[in-house]
């Protein structure tokens, strides 16, 4: 699976070794090494000197420190040696970061990671940059940045911009922040519902109970799945389904349904 392909996004503490392996069991479409906020100061040189990509068979990412800390220099050294599938770069503001960070890592694919106004504002220029592969929101640095509650209505706009900018690059749907709740299965279920019922293709979490439940979010519903069935029964041109008018967009979205559910698109 490729970083374009991948769901669930499952964070992992670089300092901490040992989880590693367990993460992996979890379930994840792909892993996030992280040397940054989670690992404490005094532990980023161990952080770097853990990392691996031998513990999964899927996609494993290493987030990096921003620009302008003074571990970034030594974490994308780290990064080029160990080549993992994809870096993420928070605090992602400015194309010129997104040259430099290319440069110094060729050839890697980058997760640009919008955790502020500025990167909000940018991230039409930062989604087409080449060596983007996706975006991500990193919604709750976006929320302290801002200054407003970590609630769907306050981070509406924001999501909206950053599908649309997906979009415009071409780039394949941007990948939604995190639930804090860790441990409320139903919340984390429902907000990958909503962030997919937005246009994101993937969610974060920062805890292995939690990918379950978000997986869960992303795929289609029994219900999607027969309205899915009974718009491509419908025939060519207008026609109505269950009292509503079918015609092509409906039955675009119809086979992405389906083919997000894992079944064929002609499935009776």
């Amino acid at each position: 699976m490729s970083v374009a392909d991948a769901v669930s996004f499952l964070f992992v503490p670089a300092h901490r070794p040992d989880r590693f392996a367990k993460a992996a069991a979890a379930g994840p479409d792909a892993i996030i090494l992280d040397l940054e906020d989670a690992v404490p100061e005094a532990a980023k040189a161990a952080a770097r000197a853990a990392l691996e990509t031998g513990f999964s068979t899927g996609p494993v990412l290493v987030r990096i420190n921003a620009a302008g800390t003074p571990w970034h220099g030594d974490d994308l050294d780290a990064v080029r040696a160990l080549r993992p599938t994809a870096l993420m770069l928070p605090k992602a503001e400015q194309v010129d970061t997104l040259d430099r960070v290319a440069a110094q890592a060729p050839g890697l694919p980058i997760v640009a990671l919008i955790e502020s106004a500025a990167g909000l504002a940018a991230a039409r220029a930062l989604a087409a940059h080449p060596a983007v592969a996706r975006l991500a929101f990193g919604s709750v640095d976006f929320c302290a940045d801002l200054g407003c509650a970590h609630i769907r209505e306050a981070l509406a706009s924001a999501r909206a911009e950053l599908v649309l900018a997906a979009r415009l690059a071409a780039r394949p749907g941007p990948i939604d922040g995190v639930t804090t709740a860790i441990a409320d299965a139903v919340q984390v279920t429902d907000d990958a519902r909503h962030a997919r019922a937005l246009g994101f293709t993937g969610k974060l979490a920062i805890h292995p109970q939690q990918i379950a439940p978000l997986n869960a979010g992303f795929r289609p519903t029994d219900d999607e799945i027969a309205w899915a069935r009974k718009v491509l029964a419908s025939g060519d041109g207008a026609a109505a389904v269950d009292g509503a008018m079918v015609d092509a967009p409906v039955r675009a979205r119809a086979r992405t349904i389906l083919t997000r559910a894992g079944m064929p698109v002609g499935a009776p």
